[in-house]
């Protein structure tokens, strides 16, 4: 798949994952610890589903906040998609709308794409290698 291509998927995969945190944000939602006691809500592991199910079919594999990888793995990989599916969740918790979705392709150690939604503000940000960065409202 060519880059653009993949940046249409990524867009799309942050954009619908962003709808469904948003479907967790105006209701009361319970709050879980990670092992590194940061905090996790359903928000974050819907996000994250959603994410990885619009990415699954590109063949990259993927890394993920919520879905860690044994560095014997990945230490393998020259390129793979890095997602956070809730950047912020301590501010989503606030429900003062300052938390993103964040989506980059890695490739030989360095991005070649990445896209940040901000759903609570409908606001989205992406960039390609050699083809700048843009935002829409």
């Amino acid at each position: 798949m060519n880059l653009d291509v993949l940046l249409v998927k990524a867009i799309n995969a942050s954009v619908k994952g962003g709808i469904s945190v948003m479907d967790i944000y105006g209701s009361d939602f319970k709050v879980e610890s990670k092992k590194d006691e940061s905090p996790l809500t359903l928000a974050d592991k819907n996000c994250n589903d959603v994410i990885c199910s619009y990415l699954k079919n590109t063949g990259i594999p993927i890394l993920s906040e919520e879905l860690i990888v044994d560095w014997s793995k990945r230490k393998k990989w020259n390129r793979y998609w890095l997602i956070d599916p809730l950047d912020g969740t301590k501010e989503f918790i606030k429900k003062n709308g300052e938390f993103t979705v964040n989506i980059a392709l890695i490739e030989n150690n360095k991005p070649i794409l990445g896209v940040i939604f901000v759903p609570a503000k409908s606001k989205l940000y992406f960039a390609q290698k050699k083809n700048g960065s843009f935002k829409i409202n």
